[in-house]
Order: C-alpha cells, then sequence, then structure tokens
C-alpha cells in the first residue's frame, strides 16, 4: 500500500503541469482534469479514512468560500473548482498551505504580466518559431485586450509545492 502515494503524487504533478499548460493556453479549466485530480487525492487517503473525511470537510467549506468569491466576479470558475479538487487530497495544514503559496504565486505571476506590458508590442510570430516567442506575442496580444491572468498556473504551482512538501 505505501507504493500508492508516490505513484499518485507523480500522477497530480504531471495533471498539474498540464493543467498549467492548458490554461495558459486556452485559459479553461477542464472539469474532466479536475476530477481526476480529486479521485488521486481520494485514492491517496484511502488508508486513513478520519484524514479523509477531514479533507472533504475542509474542501466543502473551501468551495462554500471561493464559491462566495466567485460569484462577485473575483475568481473564475475553473480556479475554483481547481482550488477545491487539490484541496480534496490535502489535510486542512496542506490546504492552507496551499491558499498561502498560491496567493505567492499568483502575485509573481501578476508582477511578471505588468512587466510584459512594457515590452514592446512584436509582430506576428511567423511558423517555426520557437514556443516562447509564440507564447510571448499572445500573452501580449491578450495583454491589449485587458484578458484575465492564467490564474491556474499559480495554483497548479502551489500545488505541485505542497505535493512535494508533504513528501512520497
Amino acid at each position: 500500500m505505501s507504493w500508492i502515494i508516490p505513484i499518485v503524487s507523480i500522477l497530480e504533478i504531471l495533471l498539474l503541469l498540464y493543467v498549467a499548460t492548458i490554461d495558459v493556453a486556452t485559459r479553461l479549466i477542464r472539469n474532466e482534469l479536475c476530477l481526476a485530480l480529486a479521485a488521486l487525492g481520494i485514492a491517496s487517503q484511502l488508508a486513513s479514512p478520519m484524514q479523509l473525511a477531514e479533507s472533504l470537510i475542509s474542501a466543502a467549506i473551501l468551495f462554500l468560500l471561493l464559491f462566495v468569491i466567485y460569484r462577485q466576479g473575483w475568481m473564475g470558475g475553473g480556479d475554483v473548482k481547481l482550488l477545491v479538487a487539490l484541496a480534496v487530497g490535502l489535510p486542512l495544514t496542506g490546504v492552507v498551505q496551499l491558499l498561502a503559496i498560491t496567493a505567492l504565486a499568483g502575485g509573481v505571476l501578476a508582477l511578471v504580466h505588468l512587466m510584459m506590458r512594457l515590452l514592446p508590442y512584436p509582430r506576428l510570430a511567423p511558423a517555426g518559431s520557437s514556443l516562447v516567442r509564440r507564447v510571448y506575442v499572445v500573452e501580449r496580444w491578450r495583454h491589449l485586450r485587458n484578458a484575465p491572468l492564467p490564474y491556474g498556473v499559480a495554483i497548479a504551482c502551489a500545488g505541485i509545492w505542497t505535493i512535494l512538501s508533504k513528501g512520497f
């Protein structure tokens, strides 16, 4: 049974990397990915029913709080789903750590986006351009149109940090 935790952690990290990539590309976080993360979180805690109950209760409370924030228009629905899905697999201290690191990573993300606004507007990236150049062109175009930040990136970074800090 001890081999389940490392496998689940690796799968969660891979899913979070995928979520971050998709969020940058589309600004959408798919339901299936959040459900998979929640299922992996539950699977990692099957050996401890009390910890699973604590996680589910803290995730439910987090959902209620984030739903109010979502209804105010201060946060996207995908971000709420992703945070709650990650909370399902964490004890209460892990949820607090996840939220704190998400806030810090979100601040760094916002600073990067503010600094990008100072950079010159690039011409279209020609075919065969590097991935970095293509992402820069698209993000700069989104800045000019006041598109939202890909906050799923900050949540994914915080999730990876929290998963790694709880250990394999």
